[in-house]
């Protein structure tokens, strides 16, 4: 059998900068959509929400025949009081996945941004 993992971090980006420093925290709950092409053509679909960390993951084994070939990741909810507009400048990220069973593949975290930003930015 062959097992694979997409993880990533869906952050708050509370100054709205495009870049995570000392003031953005992870989002907990925030919800994250994954697309995976198997080698047989198959297209998977999974869901995962991030922990207290702003950690999501998705893992799946399967036969190797069947294993992922490429895989998209992308923000569909922030959950959060605040921070709830998509940041990044891609809405999505897209990555091969040709990694040998037991590895994981880490995508580069998702920002929201909150509705109005503190004085201090």
């Amino acid at each position: 059998a062959w097992t694979g993992e997409i993880r990533g971090r869906v952050i708050c980006d509370v100054c709205g900068d495009s870049s995570i420093g000392p003031e953005d925290h992870a989002l907990k709950g925030a919800e994250v959509a994954v697309l995976c092409i198997t080698k047989s053509g198959e297209v998977l679909n999974y869901q995962a929400f991030t922990n207290s960390k702003g950690v999501y993951r998705v893992a799946e084994t399967m036969p190797e025949s069947d294993r992922w070939v490429s895989c998209i990741a992308r923000p569909i909810s922030s959950f959060h009081d605040r921070c709830t507009r998509r940041g990044n400048v891609h809405r999505a990220y897209k990555l091969a996945y040709d990694l040998p069973s037991g590895f994981s593949r880490t995508v580069k975290p998702f920002l929201y941004k909150p509705t109005s930003f503190p004085t201090y930015c």
